[in-house]
């Protein structure tokens, strides 16, 4: 369906690529209840840990890509373990959103068994906010951060793509405001002003369902993907993940 390719924006990989960072990393394979496999990277500080971060990315390219936002954690002192979705780089199956929110608590179960941590962190990139705040409404984290959120999929369509999706049956909800009202944990928000793929006005339906002790951080001339470049993005993650 032209909608899943729209949505879903994968890049596949090689089983034998190799992954090129300017630091180390450790790279694993998780097996899921269906027999897929899930392909995730595990960067360490330099310094003792601080805690965990699982960082679900957004719905383009792979882990290649992702694996470069790492240092803006392991440099405050995190772990962070990043998986690549089915159908993305070397993980396996097809997409599905309820497969995707069962990979998530797989990934999840996994890094308990496999890694020590007292602090867990969950980070949901775009279309990665829908899993990590599903995700945060089971295992109640320590902080539940998400970047660039959406209130739902649609929400995050251009009016003239919405109106396509009227006339068709969608299977995909991601609905990331009706999961984040039934977290308990500390949220914290980041979100541009100039984001043209997903509007700031979608974020800003979920502050109806943040606590009055949680934090919705606007980044002013932020676009979609580029709010790493702003020194207010890193002063925010910096003070919460103290």
């Amino acid at each position: 369906m032209i909608f899943d390719y729209l949505i879903f924006q994968r890049v596949k990989l090689r089983e034998e690529h190799v992954f090129t960072f300017d630091y180390p990393y450790e790279e694993f394979t998780i097996y899921t209840e269906d027999k897929e496999k899930i392909n995730a990277l595990l960067f360490k500080p330099t310094t003792p840990s601080k805690g965990l971060i699982i960082y679900f990315h957004g719905n383009a390219d792979n882990l290649q890509r992702w694996g470069q936002y790492a240092i803006d954690f392991t440099k405050l002192g995190y772990e962070i373990l990043m998986m690549d979705y089915r159908g993305y780089g070397k993980s396996t199956g097809k997409p599905s959103e309820k497969l995707y929110y069962k990979d998530a608590r797989t990934v999840w179960y996994w890094a308990k068994e496999n890694i020590e941590f007292n602090k867990v962190v969950l980070f949901g990139r775009s279309l990665g906010s829908a899993m990590a705040s599903n995700l945060a409404m089971e295992v109640n984290p320590d902080l539940l951060i998400l970047e660039t959120p959406f209130d739902e999929l649609k929400g995050a369509m251009l009016p003239v793509v919405r109106r396509m999706f009227s006339f068709f049956s969608v299977k995909h909800v991601f609905p990331t405001k009706a999961h984040l009202s039934q977290v308990i944990c500390p949220k914290m928000v980041l979100h541009g002003t100039n984001d043209r793929v997903v509007p700031l006005d979608s974020a800003l339906k979920l502050k109806s369902v943040l606590a009055d002790t949680d934090q919705f951080i606007i980044i002013p001339n932020a676009k979609h993907g580029n709010l790493r470049t702003f020194d207010l993005y890193h002063q925010k993650l910096s003070e919460v993940l103290n």
